[in-house]
């Protein structure tokens, strides 16, 4: 139920606000139809350590959300200082098919792209989704972590990379 004694914020607003609110910088990827898709993801965080599980979320405008939509399996590669260039490339207008040019990209137990050198890559088996206003709100039960052995994360806040 909505209160409609209070104001709705406007989008300006909104994205002023969450400019300063930083996150880690991640590029989820999948595998759908023989191909590999990929975008740039800062709304990402865990939900729960039994069984692990985590969300991504991603707007149903985006050029590969059908990719997404119909996925068994998507991998959730968190970058490190560096990789900006990547970030950009999977989060800007490149086309799906020459995102992957970019970095070095291996397959995981289930055949989705993981980045070689990446912080941290989480593989995951869909599980559930929710529609929420623009966005659709994935989760997936974590089946496989790489780590990397530099412990160090790309993240992103008022409107640019933070090396952490």
């Amino acid at each position: 139920m909505v209160d409609h004694r209070f104001n709705i914020v406007d989008k300006a607003t909104f994205r002023n606000g969450m400019s300063r609110l930083g996150s880690a910088v991640n590029v989820v990827t999948t595998r759908y139809g023989g191909k590999r898709y990929g975008f740039t993801a800062s709304a990402v965080c865990s939900v729960s350590d039994t069984p692990a599980t985590l969300l991504v979320c991603i707007n149903r405008a985006n050029s590969c959300f059908h990719a997404f939509e119909d996925t068994r399996h998507f991998c959730v590669n968190t970058l490190m200082p560096g990789q900006e260039d990547i970030s950009n490339h999977f989060g800007g207008k490149t086309p799906a098919e020459d995102r992957f040019t970019m970095g070095q990209w291996t397959e995981g137990p289930t055949g989705t792209p993981v980045l070689a050198n990446a912080s941290v890559s989480f593989e995951c088996e869909f599980t559930n989704a929710v529609d929420e206003a623009t966005h659709r709100i994935f989760f997936g039960r974590v089946i496989d972590i790489r780590e990397s052995e530099e412990q160090s994360t790309l993240l992103y806040c008022m409107r640019r990379y933070i090396r952490a």
